[in-house]
């Protein structure tokens, strides 16, 4: 008996090499992913899904496919793939989070360079019949500052490829450790540092709450007005009505943007200006890049068929987990993003403890969801449950894991203990309980507590003494905010107390 091969239905154009890569085990149906009638009619009997950009995997698209068992996106950006549709389904989402590293870092070398010698202007000024010598005459990047923001694997490749310029390059980024800076050839600095102190800089990190608008008025007040600042991460990192400002008035030198608040940013005033350069969303747009992110990504659908590890999963760990240890993942995520948020200065080791019965089975995946947690708002790039190790390596983060089959009060408890540069010790513990799975946080910094985890927490630590409680509660009143729910604990009468 011969049993039918999956499916795997490639939506975009991809490579020959991503067809190769997948291997002969599989049927291969090619079809157009924005027609929407054909996709939801392909996906009735689809195990895979091979798209770019253009293809919506939305939740109707995997409903409608009752067998597939994963979605890949040829490339890093995951915006056209509903992640949380994909996850309630059990469908594996798989992207290439390096295929576009080298080609990013590349292309903000391109802009700083271009920027500092006119190139795109004298070049359209040559093509129309002028020759205006004087009229671009440029600046060296020897011997000048250049500020990277953001030291992972983009800005750590920028500072590698910059280190041959002959300049000074600082550095801002609060989850890497001073020694991992001096490796990159890069001296750590605040932001305010950077932007006082730079002719150039350059940005590599992700959008997040905390990073939007990150460089604003206030940032290029402090500015040198002979700087040229270059994002080639995400839009919105530098607040667009702050460089046009910045830029009208000269505050500043010169600015390079591939990325931008809306693509394409059609009526955008910053476009009309002569000292930007601008690129259509170019990082990942090379040969190389494409091939890689296709080639990836279909070693991927090839390991989540056959039921292995696969790395570049961005929802689920592949592989086998037993059923106990599985309710775990979600919970380890998030306590790792509590501590996260805790951290107020950069990580130097991180220790998961997991105690109780469930550790005669192999929990080494809840140490992956642990560091995907803390290190998912950190980085630029994709946190999966596999890589997230080797960006804390790369930060100069020790990483352990210690199992106890003893939990006195639980059934099962995850702690994670990170210990921070300045010598201080932060930990958060957490448990799943009850048929129904309940996440609960039981122990934050020392403090036993027992509360459900939420999207917004506000810890706070305070004398304990009678009166506190009515001093923030009228504060969050006055703001309009409502507390859900709120939990008290303190160590010793008389002591400190925590809020959460």
């Amino acid at each position: 008996l011969t049993l039918p091969k999956p499916i795997v239905l490639i939506a975009e154009e991809l490579s020959p090499a991503t067809v190769s890569a997948l291997g002969p085990d599989f049927e291969i149906k090619n079809i157009d992913g924005t027609d929407r009638k054909a996709l939801l009619s392909a996906l009735a009997t689809a195990d895979a899904i091979l798209v770019r950009s253009a293809t919506q995997v939305d939740a109707e698209a995997i409903a409608a496919a009752k067998q597939l068992k994963v979605i890949a996106r040829a490339g890093v950006g995951l915006d056209n793939v509903d992640i949380k549709a994909a996850t309630a389904a059990g469908v594996m989402v798989v992207n290439a989070p390096t295929s576009n590293i080298v080609s990013a870092a590349e292309l903000a070398i391109g802009h700083l360079l271009s920027l500092a010698r006119h190139i795109p202007d004298a070049n359209a000024s040559l093509k129309g019949d002028k020759w205006e010598r004087n009229k671009f005459t440029g600046v060296e990047l020897y011997d000048k500052t250049i500020g990277i923001v953001g030291l992972g694997r983009i800005g750590s490749l920028v500072a590698q490829r910059l280190s041959g310029f002959g300049a000074r390059l600082i550095g801002y980024d609060p989850y890497i450790s001073p020694a991992k800076a001096e490796q990159m050839g890069v001296s750590l600095a605040s932001l305010d540092e950077v932007m006082e102190q730079s002719d150039f800089i350059t940005i590599h990190i992700p959008k997040t709450a905390e990073t939007t608008g990150l460089i604003g008025v206030d940032q290029f007040a402090k500015a040198k007005k002979e700087l040229r600042i270059v994002n080639c991460s995400r839009g919105g990192i530098i607040d667009e009505d702050a460089l046009l400002e910045a830029l009208t008035t000269n505050r500043i030198a010169g600015a390079g943007l591939d990325v931008f608040n809306n693509e394409p940013p059609k009526g955008s005033p910053l476009l009309s200006l002569p000292n930007i350069l601008v690129t259509p969303h170019l990082g990942a747009s090379t040969e190389e890049a494409q091939e890689k992110a296709g080639i990836s990504v279909a070693k991927s659908v090839r390991l989540a068929l056959a039921g292995d590890l696969v790395p570049d999963a961005v929802n689920v760990a592949g592989g086998q987990i037993d059923e106990s240890v599985r309710p775990g993942i979600s919970m380890a995520e998030k306590l790792g993003q509590l501590v996260f948020g805790m951290a107020d200065a950069s990580l130097v080791s991180i220790e998961v403890e997991v105690r109780g019965e469930i550790v005669v089975h192999d929990v080494s995946v809840l140490k992956l969801a642990a560091l995907k947690g803390v290190f998912q708002n950190a980085v630029t790039e994709q946190v999966s449950y596999v890589n997230a190790p080797l960006l804390a390596e790369q930060r100069g983060v020790e990483i352990k894991l210690t199992t106890d089959l003893v939990s006195e009060e639980y059934r099962n408890m995850t702690t994670i203990r990170a210990v921070l540069s300045d010598g201080s010790v932060i930990s958060a513990s957490g448990t799943v309980i009850g048929p129904k799975r309940h996440e609960k946080i039981i122990g934050i910094n020392g403090y036993d507590v027992e509360l459900a985890f939420a999207e917004n927490l506000v810890l706070m630590v305070y004398a304990d003494r009678p009166g506190i409680v009515a001093v923030y509660g009228k504060a969050f009143a006055d703001a309009k905010v409502n507390i859900a729910a709120m939990q008290i604990a303190r160590q010793q009468k008389g002591g400190k107390a925590l809020s959460v």
